[in-house]
């Protein structure tokens, strides 16, 4: 008489096996949309908030370029297409030394 003892434990360790594939799948995808749900919460809590004081910020137009403004510490923040822009504008020295300046700060 054949012995299906064997055959039954690889067909549960196989069932066991594909059960923990799907459950680890599904806790992979619960994980990327709790994190896509947290990325979205801080974003909207964050928005046009000071990075450094924290204080609402405004958009103002500076040199044809939106530049985001505190009023509560006088920052001025800027995003890379801004700072493109202000690189190419006329007198746009002291805006590319800045942004050199920058550069070699990153290669440290």
């Amino acid at each position: 008489m054949p012995d299906f003892k064997g055959t039954s434990n690889t067909e549960d360790e196989y069932f066991a096996r594909e059960d923990a594939e799907k459950k680890r799948k599904l806790a992979l995808q619960v994980k990327r949309e709790t994190q896509a749900a947290e990325r979205e919460r801080l974003r909207a809590l964050h928005w046009m908030r000071c990075p450094k004081c924290g204080m609402e910020m405004q958009g103002l137009k500076m040199r044809g370029v939106d530049v985001d403004v505190c009023f509560s510490c006088n920052g001025i923040f800027l995003d890379q297409k801004d700072l493109e822009h202000f690189e190419k504008h006329p007198g746009g020295a002291v805006m590319r030394a800045f942004l050199n300046w920058l550069d070699t700060e990153k290669k440290k």
